[in-house]
């Protein structure tokens, strides 16, 4: 029927809504397609908001509650989370803008979007898991050692296996993502993006606003911002996880010039040739850049053997002989009496690594990654090359695969022969985990080790690394009184019994009364405290052990794992060239200890009870510490202390980037 000329049209259906509407302020950003992303951004902040708070609880007795700081926390939290959430929807974005409108609206490609907006948010959960494991595991939010352990992925993800049931928390994270995606995909936001149409220059203009974010962040935004107290935990509670991640990736190259405050070069030069010296040690050159002196140990040179354990994680704290009552540590504890013991010693880092770079190079924890693991680290001036040159076996035994963390290329390119895992055979490996072969193996092999050199005429220092107190803290079951896998206590224990049955067997060997023992930590079991550098967590045991050659002794002099090569080298009387940075702690007046503690970004230098610590922002901050009272506060700046760390800190990174810590070829 055909429409009367005079008859009123019926009223059209209203048009969609057009790009005046949705590109109106900020709004675009979480309108039509793009409302998916906004949803997703909310899911990932109020996640992480959980995350935030679970986290808070785990370690309540270390957080300041104040309303103050606790708002200081979440507010500062929301916006690194929105920060980290814009770089995180980048992919989404440039695909949203640039699919053509038929495509997105295609009824194939709504479940297509959907999956993919599951399997984000269960990628956020998942996060959400590793932040609380990491977390329980050293206090933090993933930093620079999740970025060292993402190259690792065999140990890593078999310590993980080994350590938690890692099968069934996938399976229950499926069903906060479920609950997450059905609330999302049911919501009138959501639902819109598919009948909302749009042109490419209006999708453009909505994708470059919403690009623009992240490249403001990346320009104005870096992690110090996180900072809202002195506390660490507040600090590492306002942080993002998965943000920290990746500025730990970007920075974990440090270069001191760059990031820390400096003086004068030649200045800290000559400073630093003051701070080295001792009374019997000459430079043998006026030259402020060489370090290199004759160090001249009175008596008879000792051509003793040496067998020197550095043990994982062992904190001062687990051992009976610092005052824990648990009786863990029965063996360590007898040794520590029956030798060197000293009482006022500290670990260079929280990671393995630095530990083994300052007992074989005596240098000092510089900023970003341990020499160990950095490009161009051989034929450095070494213990193990000073030892090699007298003719003895040098040789770096590991439990593990040796690969990891860069060790076999360092030890082997720095005086020592390599014996890892690779090299036990079957029926000396009868009980391994991830990590490596169980402590008592470790030590078996390390005997067979200094018999074959005995049985060769040949003196020997066998350097051995244990592994046995390492998370899954798994070990031969009938060992000790307690179950494997129910923590710490357990790895301590068992490395404990190790050990006394190591020192009962070598003590039936022939080479036993020529053999200096040398037993010192690597690292503390956990370094998170309310401070930045927590001294409590860095404080560890040094023993060395030899009847009839070494006088039993308790030793308060403070001290810095970077002095163990030199002490070590005066109780044998040895006259060397070095470039050593350590002294001999038996020669040092009380007054004269120091001690250097750091992270990879962090420098601390410890005189008597003041910690002054060298940020990567440039300044500093000075703490008084009790050891009595483990209470560690923020005081005013020492300005001698000051000097002293950047004299250190500053001299030391300037002589490795010159290529002055290289050994010294014997004559």
């Amino acid at each position: 029927m055909t429409d009367h000329p005079l008859a009123i049209p019926e009223p059209q259906p209203s048009s969609p809504p057009t790009a005046e509407r949705a590109h109106s302020a900020f709004g675009a950003l979480f309108s039509d397609r793009f409302a998916i992303v906004g949803i997703f951004i909310c899911s990932y902040l109020g996640i992480n908001a959980i995350t935030r708070t679970l986290l808070m609880m785990h370690s309540a007795s270390q957080v300041d509650w104040g309303v103050v700081q606790v708002g200081a926390i979440y507010g500062r939290g929301l916006f690194f989370d929105g920060v980290t959430a814009f770089y995180f929807v980048i992919p989404a974005v440039i695909y949203f803008v640039l699919v053509p409108d038929r495509i997105f609206r295609h009824r194939f490609h709504r479940p297509m979007v959907q999956a993919f907006f599951f399997i984000g948010v269960y990628i956020l959960c998942y996060g959400a898991v590793a932040e609380w494991l990491f977390w329980d595991e050293f206090g933090t939010r993933l930093n620079f050692i999740a970025v060292d352990y993402l190259v690792y992925t065999t140990e890593v993800v078999g310590n993980i296996l080994e350590s938690y049931p890692v099968y069934p928390l996938l399976a229950l994270l499926l069903v906060p993502t479920g609950l997450i995606c059905f609330v999302a995909v049911r919501s009138r936001a959501f639902t819109s993006a598919w009948t909302v149409p749009g042109r490419f220059k209006d999708r453009a203009i909505s994708g470059f606003m919403f690009l623009m974010l992240p490249v403001v962040c990346f320009i104005g935004v870096d992690s110090s911002m996180a900072r809202v107290s002195e506390n660490a935990f507040n600090n590492e509670l306002a942080k993002n996880g998965l943000y920290e991640l990746f500025a730990a990736f970007r920075h974990n190259d440090l270069d001191y010039a760059t990031f820390y405050d400096q003086r004068d070069t030649t200045e800290m030069l000559t400073r630093l040739r003051d701070l080295v010296k001792t009374d019997n040690a000459t430079f043998i050159s006026d030259d402020p850049t060489d370090i290199t002196r004759m160090v001249v140990n009175p008596g008879e040179e000792k051509r003793l053997n040496v067998m020197f354990v550095t043990i994982e994680s062992m904190s001062a704290e687990y051992m009976g002989i610092f005052g824990n009552g648990a009786g863990l540590t029965p063996n360590l504890d007898a040794l520590a009496g029956q030798g060197l013991f000293f009482d006022n010693f500290y670990a260079t880092g929280t990671r393995s690594v630095r530990g083994l770079e300052a007992l074989t190079l005596s240098t000092v924890p510089t900023p970003g990654r341990s020499i160990v693991k950095r490009p161009g680290n051989e034929e450095m001036f070494s213990l193990g090359y000073l030892f090699q040159e007298r003719g003895y076996d040098t040789k770096w035994v590991y439990g593990g695969y040796g690969y990891f963390d860069n060790m076999n290329h360092y030890y082997g390119n720095n005086g020592f022969s390599v014996v890892d895992r690779t090299d036990m055979t079957a029926e000396e490996k009868t009980f391994a985990n991830v990590w490596g072969v169980c402590d008592g193996d470790l030590f078996n092999r390390s005997l067979k080790e200094a018999d074959a050199s005995y049985a060769a005429g040949k003196p020997f220092i066998n350097y051995v690394f244990t592994t046995s107190n390492h998370r899954p803290y798994t070990y031969p079951e009938g060992k000790i009184d307690i179950p494997v896998k129910t923590g710490r206590a357990g790895g301590v224990k068992y490395t404990d019994y190790a050990i006394g049955e190591f020192m009962r067997a070598a003590r039936q060997k022939p080479w036993f009364d020529d053999t200096i023992f040398v037993i010192v930590a690597d690292h503390c079991g956990s370094s998170a405290g309310r401070t930045s550098l927590p001294l409590r967590k860095y404080e560890i045991p040094l023993i060395i052990y030899s009847p009839g050659k070494v006088m039993p002794q308790r030793i308060s002099t403070q001290g810095s794992q970077i002095d163990v090569a030199p002490t070590l080298l005066a109780l044998l009387n040895w006259d060397y060239k070095s470039k050593f940075l350590g002294k001999d702690i038996l020669s040092m007046k009380p007054e004269e200890g120091r001690a250097f503690v750091g992270t990879y970004q962090k420098l601390g230098y410890l005189k008597g009870d003041r910690l002054t610590v060298l940020l990567p922002s440039g300044g500093s901050e000075t703490y008084a510490y009790d050891r009595v009272t483990k209470n560690q506060v923020r005081v005013g700046t020492s300005q001698s202390g000051l000097t002293d760390a950047i004299s250190y800190y500053q001299s030391a990174s300037w002589l490795y980037k010159n290529g002055l810590t290289r050994r010294i070829e014997a004559e």
